[in-house]
């Protein structure tokens, strides 16, 4: 290959970016939009859950079980109603995601050592953001039924009575349990490889609609010279993207980066270069800019989105899913950020993902080349 040939495609690439503005939103702005977009939309985080309570009895006993959901950082109480019409009127509007129901007779069988019985009403619309909540009353029930049974005892033994377990809960590498923790260093390998494959799926397919790509073949420029020419411009918008990208994650959202920067932008660039080249693939194959970039869309965004264990946790699909994300680049990708960003490890643990989307983008690159020549003949 000839190195004056690739620059000269590269600085005839530049040019065309730097005059097409569009090209420029394209690669730097909406990468920007995304992040901020989904980084403060997109979150896991269930806490202050509105909270409705019909306390029947009106005791101390009630009083006080109601004031461990009112204490707690988990619920917000909204106000206190008196039927049961009301607890599914504010249900359905709404108002409330959970309802507290105290019976009459609760004290009388707290105070009396049987069994005190209280009903939460949850909505259920959202399985997931359920099953949550439902966790978090079991807590507040367990800790307020704890508590009791010890005052019962020590009150009944006369002395001081300890609980049997200690459990001491530590949690490493996201100690708040915040979402956006690991939702922004996946967003970056989404939007990388959105942005990536979208840029580049426009550059082979826009010189065969503008009548060029006939004067291009007419030249001694070959095929492999052509498209690490075109690639070039591109990966510098990337790479610029990806630095946009960790700024913004260190300082909008302050997520922690506790490995090593280089390495994180180390496996960017080959992650960038496989994106790249899959959409230089796309742009060979379709000759149409509008299709090329349709194709892109859902080669790229989809699978990125819902198979890189980006959103969901792969170990719980499908077994035939579980195989099938294999294919999918950005889950190693993501995996490679989180580990970099969230434990702060490096190759002798991520050496397999690295080497497996350096395969990536070496076959795409690849078949790229390959089917180009196919073309030019």
């Amino acid at each position: 290959m000839n190195a004056r040939r690739i620059w000269a495609v590269a600085r005839k690439e530049g040019i065309h970016i730097i005059r097409d503005w569009r090209s420029l939103v394209m690669g730097i702005a909406i990468p920007i939009l995304l992040l901020t977009l989904f980084g403060y939309a997109l979150t896991l985080d269930v806490d202050e859950v509105p909270l409705v309570v019909w306390d029947q009895g009106g005791t101390q006993a009630s009083r006080d079980f109601i004031s461990r959901f009112e204490g707690s950082p988990y619920f917000a109480l909204r106000r206190v109603v008196q039927t049961y019409a009301e607890v599914e009127r504010a249900i359905d509007a709404g108002e409330a995601l959970v309802a507290l129901v105290i019976p009459v007779d609760f004290a009388m069988d707290v105070e009396s050592g049987r069994v005190g019985r209280a009903q939460a009403i949850v909505d259920g619309s959202d399985s997931n953001t359920a099953t949550i909540v439902l966790g978090y009353v079991e807590t507040v029930a367990r800790t307020y039924n704890q508590d009791l049974a010890i005052e019962q005892a020590a009150r009944t033994s006369g002395r001081t009575v300890t609980v049997p377990l200690d459990l001491r809960q530590r949690v490493w590498f996201n100690a708040d349990m915040e979402s956006k923790n690991y939702i922004i260093p996946g967003l970056i390998a989404v939007i990388m490889m959105v942005i990536a494959a979208m840029l580049t799926s426009l550059t082979v397919a826009r010189e065969w609609e503008t009548g060029t790509m006939e004067q291009v073949i007419s030249t001694p420029l070959k095929g492999p010279e052509l498209i690490l020419g075109k690639l070039l411009p591109y990966f510098s918008i990337g790479m610029l993207d990806v630095l946009v990208a960790v700024l913004m994650g260190e300082f909008l959202f302050e997520v922690p980066l506790r490995g090593n920067v280089a390495l994180l932008f180390g496996m960017a660039a080959v992650f960038l270069a496989g994106a790249l080249s899959l959409g230089m693939l796309i742009s060979i194959v379709t000759k149409a800019q509008l299709l090329a970039s349709q194709l892109a869309m859902v080669v790229t965004f989809l699978p990125a989105f819902l198979l890189s264990g980006f959103m969901y946790d792969i170990s719980n699909m499908p077994n035939v899913i579980q195989v099938l994300t294999h294919v999918v680049p950005a889950r190693y990708f993501v995996s490679l950020l989180k580990g970099i960003y969230l434990k702060g490890v490096g190759l002798e643990l991520l050496m397999m993902e690295a080497v497996l989307l350096a395969v990536f983008g070496l076959l795409v690159l690849l078949a790229a080349n390959l089917v180009f020549k196919k073309k030019m003949a």
